[in-house]
């Protein structure tokens, strides 16, 4: 069977997640770069939209089927390449380490995502709103990690929450997030930051990087 194409951005947040998964997996990949600003934006080509109607990276190709939502991906590979595992056995530990992606996939990044900053009429106000909604929800985010965290979001092994959390940092940092006042985030991400996976998956390590 053919090695799945990874449609992604270098810089999107949700496709990172997803290439951490990938590499902590050892999961060989082709990489299928789509510019989310180029000439418009490559996501609105018709060619994409059919791979994507919701005109989004990440689009994980696997065989003639096409997965979107990172979130969904991130599942499909932990089900499909159960080893190295991503999700605690223990069911209530797995529901916390899922309250984390949710947390960050569904209460802080969406609110920064570039389709909502590009329907803010006036460019000198998207860097403010997003680095003020990161930082709301880093305050809930702190406190969660406060009660689960060891080395990592959730002890000390590797956990899906990881693979949300640095992409998430990433863009905190983008927008001038002041860092200081979450220093557990801030711990968990240097830690992480020092794992294989995280650094070959990273933005400035992609073909597409600029």
């Amino acid at each position: 069977m053919a090695k799945p194409i990874l449609h992604s951005y270098f810089r999107s947040s949700c496709t990172w997640r997803v290439r951490i998964a990938l590499a902590f997996k050892k999961i060989d990949y082709q990489y299928e770069a789509v510019h989310l600003m180029k000439d418009g934006g490559e996501q609105f080509t018709q060619e994409f939209i059919d791979l994507n109607p919701m005109k989004e990276v990440p689009v994980l190709v696997v065989g003639d089927q096409a997965l979107h939502q990172s979130v969904a991906i991130l599942e499909y590979l932990e089900e499909k390449y159960p080893q190295p595992a991503l999700l605690p056995s223990d069911l209530v530990a797995r529901a916390k380490v899922r309250a984390v992606v949710e947390t960050i996939t569904s209460g802080i990044q969406p609110l920064q995502n570039l389709r909502v900053l590009l329907k803010l009429k006036d460019e000198a106000d998207r860097g403010p709103w997003a680095k003020h909604w990161i930082a709301s929800g880093f305050i809930a985010l702190e406190e969660m990690l406060k009660r689960t965290s060891g080395k990592y979001c959730y002890g000390d092994v590797v956990t899906l929450a990881d693979v949300c959390l640095v992409p998430q940092v990433y863009n905190a940092q983008r927008f001038g997030v002041d860092l200081a006042q979450f220093p557990t985030i801030t711990r968990i991400n240097s830690e992480l930051l020092q794992l294989e996976a995280f650094k070959e998956s990273s933005p400035a390590n992609m073909p597409d990087c600029q």
